[in-house]
């Protein structure tokens, strides 16, 4: 069928420009300011590409699929606040722009008809140019979007290194037609389902060809190129602090086909400038047996030591890289200083697992944190590499914490190109959400690293949202404001006041007089739950009566209630509509309750164990509420999730309960007397409760047995709990979903547990079984949707099913 359109004030919202993304130079006097298309046309999306090793690569680009076109740059003046467009060639597709530490030049790349090319722009003068005969690869790198791109500056900002295709380019192997042949005897590997991966010698000689890159420097002033070392499939690449070595990493062959090629085998080397190979670091074999929830063997993390000139820092795992083996010890950091020809020292033992660190300005001083998987906790430690008696404690609360959390350090990159915490003194700056009982204040802190005290320099006034972008030179603040009415600007903060830098128009100004709340309430069991109230403009509910409702939800997993229960969010925000967000259904009359939290509390080894218990304990306490306040009429309810979670489709399953005679009784393994597995448990069944008129739910996963090896937090695979994976699966009461249920997956959908086949198959079964149920197939989309004619028929079919289901 052809693509739908909803109504044309919709369409008008949809195609009104979003605020471009923002990018501040390093010492903090420009803004960069990239326009984008929000939803680019179908055709963008349509272009060939080939999937290859965990990524899609366009052959004719040689460098990843382009599915977001960035179409514009301006240079802002934080000073005076003038705005320069810099000139750009017409229907220019960039990427966003990397700073040079010096804070006078930026890079990007602009897509040609044949390839990539990079472009310099100066900073002074607003202008930009190509280099002259360069054309990169970002098969590996990505970097249309920030990252690490295919494109880095020097330290000293008179150079890039650039990921070059090779000269003469390598022509593609011609596409081949053959069998796909695997096999294996005795290994155990219970790595995730990854999909787009290799699946012939003919698609491992192409990735080979996509892959492989010259590094070159390119003089920033004279765009004289100078290539290094020999071609080869580079990943990543890094110039020391002291500007005399490359750290490079390249992958190996022979490539796996069973994982992505960010698990391939590969060499992590230490180069001269003239690209001579002076230490190999290590050889890391292929990684396609990987622990569940754990990390691989070997060295992971490798990378500069920011505050010495020339010193490698990295993590090997002590304990096979498995969480659930006894370890004193689960981590440790090694370090090897220039020129490299001893053996790497160990400088610190964590007794989690390392999850990476900040560097602080002090030599030899870091930020490390380590993550207690049982615990679900987080420790930041203050280290001192030389010194390991000083090391102290500096954060130490549960990964759930939300109302104590002490905020991130803000980065910073020098003119010398050090990348460290940014810090006045022995002070660092800490920027946090601030979750609050009353909905998110975000902060920014200085902390005294010496004296410990913490003092607040910003906090979101209660009627807005002021997050800091950066502190600027002298001490200002950037700040993002925004607040119901205020659609978003860019401001300046102060001792003498505030200054506007950017200001955008409302999009949407017929949602000016939406009610907006946050809401907060209680389930059963005493977890706290909130959401966020969206009511038409203008609504009564004593003149207007009750409203269907629309709940949007996306259950997560957390250690305690008290944690659980914590508000996170604000309703203090302006309402951007985006395409797929369901405050739309305000405009058609409905009420609209985003980010209604459905906890799921426990144990982490067995919390799934009461997963469907307790997230349809949270949606009926959500539907409870808003009918005892008299605001909805619950026979009218549509439950959506942003992308469908395990289990809630089985709570869709459950909106016809009175259909169901008595309680059901279950086996010892969640199993039903009559052996069907994952029916409705005996409170619901015993209330005849309908929770819900319709659903719908989008690249969702609803077979549990397709991912066998665990899905979301589950820890164990499916021979070991095969009642959880049973109970979660949609698929196993397809015969039972009488509530009509709108399926939505993108056809080229490659995240790993939602394999389009998901939707296909709930589909046909609750067809085979006499549901009502419809199907959208999305062409070219993948787990989001983005092309605009995607976008405007996911609304448009979205109004139709709850306007047919829940409508008045």
């Amino acid at each position: 069928m052809p693509y739908l359109l909803p109504d044309d004030d919709v369409v008008a919202i949809i195609d009104t420009p979003p605020p471009p993304a923002t990018s501040i130079s390093p010492d903090g006097r420009t803004l960069l300011l990239v326009a984008y298309e929000s939803h680019p046309p179908i055709a963008l999306l349509a272009r060939p590409f080939r999937k290859l090793a965990g990524v899609r690569v366009d052959p004719v680009l040689r460098g990843r699929q382009r599915t977001l076109r960035l179409t514009g740059l301006t240079l802002v003046d934080v000073a005076s606040g003038e705005h320069r467009a810099v000139p750009l060639p017409e229907d220019a597709c960039v990427s966003v722009p990397s700073w040079s530490p010096d804070s006078t030049r930026f890079a990007f790349t602009l897509e040609r008809t044949d390839g990539i090319g990079v472009w310099l722009g100066d900073a002074a003068s607003a202008t930009a140019r190509e280099i002259p005969g360069l054309t990169v690869s970002d098969t590996l790198t990505g970097g249309q979007l920030g990252g690490t791109g295919p494109v880095r500056w020097s330290r000293d900002s008179a150079s890039l290194l650039a990921l070059a295709v090779p000269k003469p380019s390598p022509a593609l192997p011609t596409e081949s037609i053959e069998p796909y042949v695997d096999e294996t005897s005795g290994t155990s590997t219970q790595m995730a389902t990854f999909q787009d991966l290799l699946a012939s010698p003919a698609d491992a000689a192409l990735f080979e060809v996509l892959a492989t890159t010259q590094l070159i420097r390119v003089d920033a002033a004279t765009y004289a190129g100078t290539p290094l070392g020999e071609p080869g499939a580079i990943s990543s690449v890094e110039e020391s602090p002291d500007g005399r070595h490359l750290l490079v990493e390249q992958l190996r062959t022979p490539y796996s086909y069973r994982v992505p090629f960010a698990y391939f085998a590969r060499t992590i080397a230490v180069w001269s400038t003239d690209g001579r190979v002076e230490h190999t670091v290590t050889e890391l074999p292929v990684r396609n047996e990987v622990p569940r929830q754990g990390v691989p063997t070997g060295a992971r993390q490798v990378q500069w030591e920011e505050n010495s000139p020339a010193s490698l820092l990295w993590v090997e795992a002590l304990d096979g890289g498995d969480p659930t083996t006894q370890a004193d010890y689960r981590d440790r950091v090694l370090r090897l200083d220039a020129p490299f020809d001893t053996e790497p020292a160990e400088a610190l033992r964590t007794q989690h697992r390392c999850l990476g660190w900040w560097t602080l300005d002090q030599p030899g001083q870091l930020l490390v944190v380590e993550h207690d998987r049982d615990r679900r906790w987080r420790t930041t430690w203050q280290v001192e590499l030389a010194d390991a008696a000083r090391n102290r404690v500096l954060f130490d609360l549960s990964a759930d914490e939300a109302y104590a959390d002490p905020g991130s350090p803000l980065p910073r990159t020098h003119p010398d190109g050090r990348q460290t915490v940014r810090q006045d003194g022995s002070a660092l700056y800490l920027r946090g959400e601030g979750a609050s009982p009353t909905g998110d204040r975000p902060f920014l802190d200085r902390l005294d690293l010496s004296t410990g005290e913490t003092v607040r320099l910003h906090h979101s006034p209660p009627d807005a949202l002021e997050p800091v972008v950066t502190v600027l030179s002298g001490g200002d603040l950037l700040v993002r404001r925004e607040s119901r009415t205020e659609p978003g600007a860019l401001v300046v903060v102060s001792p003498g006041g505030r200054r506007t830098l950017t200001s955008y128009a409302d999009p949407h100004p017929q949602l000016t007089g939406m009610t907006k709340q946050l809401r907060s309430h209680q389930r059963p069991d005493g977890v706290a739950l909130s959401g966020v109230l969206h009511l038409p403009p203008g609504h009564d509910p004593a003149r207007d009566g009750r409203l269907p409702l629309v709940i949007w939800a996306y259950p997560l997993d957390y250690g305690s209630a008290g944690t659980a229960g914590q508000v996170r969010g604000s309703d203090q925000g302006f309402t951007r509509l985006r395409a797929l967000d369901p405050v739309w259904f305000v405009l058609r009359g409905y009420a609209v309750l985003t980010d209604a939290t459905m906890p799921v509390v426990g144990d982490p080894e067995t919390m799934n164990d009461t997963y469907l218990e307790q997230v349809g304990a949270a949606a009926k306490a959500h539907i409870d509420a808003l009918d005892d306040e008299g605001l909805i009429d619950r026979t009218r309810v549509v439950v959506g999730v942003p992308v469908v979670v395990p289990g809630l489709g089985q709570i869709v399953g459950r909106a016809r309960l009175d259909q169901i005679d008595g309680g059901v009784e279950m086996g010892p393994g969640g199993e039903q007397d009559d052996g069907k597995v994952g029916m409705a448990r005996a409170d619901f069944a015993k209330q005849r409760l309908a929770l819900f008129a319709a659903g719908i739910a989008r690249s969702g996963a609803y077979n549990r047995t397709l991912t066998p090896f665990g899905f979301q937090t589950e820890r164990r695979s499916f021979w070991e709990a095969p009642h959880v994976y049973d109970a979660l699966s949609a698929f196993r009461v397809a015969d039972r979903i009488t509530t009509p249920l709108l399926l939505v997956h993108g056809a080229a959908d490659n995240n790993p547990g939602t394999f389009p086949v998901q939707s296909e198959r709930l589909y046909q079964a609750i067809q085979g079984n006499g549901g009502t149920a419809r199907l959208v197939m999305l062409p070219h989309e993948s787990h989001g949707y983005l092309a605009r004619e995607s976008v405007l028929h996911v609304l448009a079919e979205q109004f139709a099913w709850a306007d047919r289901w829940a409508g008045a």
